[in-house]
């Protein structure tokens, strides 16, 4: 069977499962979708019984582990699949039935070279969790420590290499037909996905993330990163420490112990944040199975597969952004995205900030509680159509995320504000990145950092003028000649270095005064 051959196979059988879920009616109803897409849906469902309420989070985890990620990825497109479709994949349970722990000691002790007694004093045969890509249990380390291990399942690196090499065809074939399909890349959106999958494959990844992201959060109070226990993790097998607390999902245990939901709720929020616009670096996995409340009030995070980064010019526009919907000036959002390049420039600034407004004004000062968040994506993602907006992929996880800590935030504290709750700390740090101070920042690192390329650029012009009885050197460039003979004496040629230090020197002193002065420690 030709490779052709072999995905469209595997694309009607997925298909098919689809159609019994009644997922594809949403598909060939869309005005938007291409006929040649509208007829293999036919094909699909063709003698298939498809309920009246579609259940595409059933479909995915019927279909398999790679769907089951995939699922998770589309929940963030709604523009892709629809509003309908990504708030049921948002529902996806990322859960399968265990590998026999026989073959898990097995994965260890091969992937160690040692036998599993050589690392941990016990391990318990029943998982605490199993996912579609790894389980973890519970153990205790020789030296007494109690730990999580998280083991990869036996094959499934092979197994989502073969479905990822499917949605690679599917995509490029999709987008191949131009229009719509085209504006929405989804060989981007399936690039993105076969990168943050092979990350969740290699789990020392996964523990570099966590080791990561415990040093940009050392500073938060009351948000933990297990530790990495590094001499038993490798790419199949991840050891961390062990996590005692009530999962966030329990909302009557945290009660029953005493917690301050809507304090538990703000603090997400602002932890969230932090990470993704202070730190670039966010965990983009923040469902409620993967947080937990100790019983002194700390959020505890886990499972650090999927991670997020957003580079600094990108989170200065995201915290315009925010920061331009929470006080209404839609004129500097638009802006924005304009000079980010999210708008093609032949489109009018003021009308996007006028279609931004519609969208904008409704959800201002209200609680989560009254808002349609159908209707809010709706008007949206008419905006991205109609100013022929193309998707952005780094901001795609952070866009799942940003909705997941709307849900969890939500249903700790029914009437919180976001805007309320995130307009002092973007506020703050738009004032610490975008002000003055800012600049002047920027200006002592840039200057510093040529300063640093002094030493290279004295020894490079050195070289070019040997010291008298030295070996002969090549001819120096002419402009360096030329700047050399109106600095020195003719025939001096001895004295290079001395100069070229001294102006070294004015420049440093220079630079080091005026960032004294900058920073107010002279008068």
């Amino acid at each position: 069977m030709t490779a052709s051959a072999t995905h469209i196979f595997r694309l009607l059988r997925w298909g098919r499962t689809l159609a019994r879920h009644g997922c594809l009616r949403i598909i060939e109803e869309a005005p938007n979708t291409p006929p040649q897409v509208r007829r293999l849906c036919r094909i699909a469902r063709l003698g298939t019984r498809q309920p009246r309420v579609p259940d595409y989070a059933g479909a995915f985890q019927t279909i398999g582990p790679a769907a089951i990620k995939l699922g998770q990825t589309l929940a963030t497109r709604p523009d892709l699949v629809g509003v309908e479709a990504a708030h049921n994949l948002l529902t996806l349970q990322d859960s399968l039935p265990p590998v026999p722990f026989a073959a898990i000691r097995a994965e260890i002790e091969a992937s160690f070279g040692q036998p599993l007694t050589a690392l941990f004093a016990s391990i318990e045969d029943e998982p605490v969790g199993a996912a579609s890509i790894a389980q973890v249990h519970r153990a205790v380390t020789n030296d007494g420590r109690t730990v999580a291990v998280k083991v990869l399942r036996p094959g499934i690196r092979d197994k989502f290499g073969r479905d990822i090499a499917t949605y690679e065809w599917a995509a490029a074939h999709l987008e191949a037909l131009g229009g719509e399909a085209r504006r929405l890349r989804p060989r981007l959106v399936i690039a993105n996905f076969k990168r943050w999958t092979v990350r969740e494959l290699d789990l020392r990844r996964e523990a570099a993330s966590a080791s990561e992201l415990a040093d940009g959060m050392k500073s938060f109070a009351g948000y933990h990163i297990p530790a990495i226990d590094w001499d038993r993790t490798n790419g199949r097998v991840l050891t961390i420490e062990w996590v005692d607390g009530t999962k966030m999902s329990d909302l009557a245990a945290l009660q029953a112990a005493g917690h301050d939901l809507p304090a538990l709720a703000k603090r997400l929020v602002l932890a969230f944040l932090t990470q993704a616009i202070s730190g670039g670096f966010f965990h983009a996995d923040m469902h409620q199975g993967n947080l937990f409340v100790r019983p002194d009030g700390t959020i505890v995070a886990i499972d650090f597969g999927i991670m997020g980064r957003i580079d600094r010019r990108a989170r200065q526009w995201l915290a315009e952004i925010l920061y331009g919907l929470t006080t209404g000036n839609y004129r500097r959002v638009a802006e924005i995205h304009f000079e980010a390049q999210y708008v093609p420039s032949y489109h009018s600034v003021d009308e996007f900030a006028t279609a931004l407004r519609a969208v904008g004004e409704p959800m201002r000062g209200k609680p989560v509680s009254e808002l349609s968040v159908g209707q809010m994506l709706d008007g949206l993602f008419a905006i991205t159509r109609d100013f022929d907006m193309q998707t952005q992929p780094h901001l795609l996880l952070l866009q799942k995320t940003m909705v997941m800590v709307e849900g969890l935030a939500t249903a700790l504290d029914p009437a919180i504000n976001m805007w309320d709750v995130s307009a002092p700390f973007v506020r703050a740090w738009i004032r610490d990145e975008l002000g003055p101070e800012a600049a002047l920042a920027d200006r002592i690192r840039s200057d510093f950092a040529t300063l640093l390329r002094l030493p290279e650029l004295v020894r490079r012009i050195e070289g070019q003028f040997p010291a008298r009885g030295g070996a002969p050197e090549p001819p120096p460039l002419p402009e360096v000649e030329l700047l050399w003979e109106r600095r020195q004496p003719a025939g001096n040629h001895t004295r290079s270095s001395s100069g070229l230090y001294l102006l070294a020197g004015v420049v440093l002193g220079g630079t080091a005064v005026w960032t004294m002065l900058a920073l107010g420690w002279l008068h």
